[in-house]
């Protein structure tokens, strides 16, 4: 959910000089085995769950599904949707998105830990005007880390 939020910045329309560029989040562990961690992340419809914590003052109209997530950002003007767009089981879920000015890319990668955790780690490619990268760059770092924090708090285990 916090992808969505992360772009609401980038309401721009049509700028001119484009510049990719690439997020990583710090590895985090999760305290649950990897098998429930995909289980939960692979299916949206499980954000049902945690929507109470979305500022309804920055999301409205929002749409949950199995695989996407449909919703007008503030600051967007438009409708936008996330989507899962590859799943490669225990490992790795991608993300793409429709209704955002710039082209992106996002994705969760999974390994096993030991003693039932699991490493998660997230990655943001977009392609961000040029006069707003060196703006954003340690707002969106910020928000992609506090994503990977925020996975490592949901009770996996009791949302089998």
């Amino acid at each position: 959910m916090l992808y969505c939020i992360i772009f609401c910045t980038f309401a721009v329309a049509n700028c001119i000089g484009m510049s990719e560029a690439k997020y990583v989040s710090e590895v985090r562990t999760i305290p649950a085995q990897i098998a429930d961690v995909y289980r939960v992340l692979s299916n949206l419809k499980n954000l049902e769950r945690v929507k109470d914590l979305i500022p309804k003052d920055k999301v409205q109209e929002l749409e949950i599904e199995n695989d996407s997530i449909t919703m007008k950002v503030d600051g967007l003007g438009q409708r936008i949707t996330i989507g899962i767009v590859d799943r490669i089981e225990n490992d790795t879920i991608k993300f793409g998105a429709e209704g955002l000015p710039m082209d992106n890319n996002f994705w969760i990668q999974l390994k096993p830990g030991e003693n039932d955790t699991t490493f998660v780690r997230l990655t943001l490619k977009a392609d961000i005007p040029m006069m707003f990268k060196m703006m954003l760059d340690k707002k969106i770092q910020k928000g992609i880390d506090d994503a990977a924090v925020m996975l490592t708090q949901f009770p996996y285990n009791q949302w089998i």
